[in-house]
């Protein structure tokens, strides 16, 4: 066995697992018949490799996997872990898969095409992590599109936050004691102190961020019920990769599919929905379909001028 594929069995047994119990044998059976085991050659799959990868899997993603000692002796996931680690568990296996994929087969930029745009940044990732982690205070440089300014910042740093492709380090700004987003792509001269900061924050990311489209400054604003009308076929894309974890179908027609969702009607939010053009309305609620119609006008008039 490969010593370097150990994450793609994981992957397929919690895959295999998430749908139906199965026995050793049908475990056995569907891991050889993978494409993934096919293509690297693996002939043999033994109870013992799949006793260790058991414990693996527990250690790694939080998911107890039994097995039925009385009856037919199926493998089953006992338990699941809580819903926002799933979602980083769902996360891991996918990039483990197309690394697998990637690192096995030296040929692979002949058959995938990544995207072009790729915001600098991510060097710094594992810095934030560890300063957060172990309350470090952070200095850095700090560039503001806005304002076309180089700031120098302090900082408490408290969490980091992924929003369409980019990462964010949310921290207390030390000068003004107010909770602030970096982008990583915009940050400089990076130094993580030795020093820790002793102030205990009560943030609660996850239910901060809940309704949250985006990283926009969400204490000015509620979260509110706002519903889309969306052509059947912007629609479709939409139901097959939801833009919230809030999203609900209310109904749908031959020609449309509607959605409502709840969250903070942030300027982020109003620019998802422009980028979809006349394949998506908003309905509700008056104020965002206001704003809507404000930023189309200003939009239009930018083509009559000179």
């Amino acid at each position: 066995m490969k010593k370097d594929f150990y994450l793609t069995r994981y992957a397929l047994i919690i895959k295999k697992l998430e749908s139906a119990p199965a026995t050793y044998s049908q475990l056995e059976d569907y891991l050889l018949n993978s494409f993934e085991f096919q293509d690297a050659d693996i002939k043999s799959y033994s109870i013992r490799t799949l006793q260790r990868d058991i414990r693996e899997i527990s250690n790694l993603f939080n998911l107890s996997i039994h097995n039925k000692k009385k009856g037919d002796n199926r493998y089953y996931i006992e338990s699941r872990p809580m819903m926002e680690v799933d979602e980083y568990n769902q996360k891991l296996l996918e990039s483990f898969q197309v690394s697998n994929a990637l690192n096995n087969h030296p040929d692979f930029a002949n058959f995938i095409f990544f995207e072009s745009r790729k915001p600098s940044g991510a060097e710094n990732f594992y810095d934030l992590f560890f300063a957060i982690r172990n309350k470090r205070i952070v200095l850095f440089e700090h560039y503001n599109f806005k304002n076309k300014l180089m700031t120098s910042r302090k900082v408490h740093p408290l969490a980091l936050k992924e929003s369409k492709d980019r990462w964010y380090l949310i921290a207390i700004d030390t000068k003004d004691k107010a909770l602030k987003s970096f982008g990583l792509d915009r940050i400089n001269y990076l130094d993580v102190m030795p020093q820790k900061f002793r102030e205990k924050y009560k943030y609660n990311f996850r239910e901060h961020f809940k309704n949250a489209f985006g990283v926009m400054n969400l204490t000015e604003q509620n979260p509110q019920k706002i519903v889309l009308k969306c052509s059947r076929h912007q629609g479709e894309y939409i139901r097959s990769f939801p833009l919230h974890l809030s999203q609900k179908e209310n109904k749908e027609t031959p020609e449309d599919i509607y959605f409502e969702f709840f969250l903070h009607p942030t300027y982020d939010f109003m620019q998802e929905i422009l980028s979809y053009g006349k394949e998506v309305r908003v309905l509700e609620p008056i104020s965002l379909v206001e704003d809507i119609k404000k930023h189309l006008q200003e939009s239009l008039n930018n083509y009559f001028e000179d």
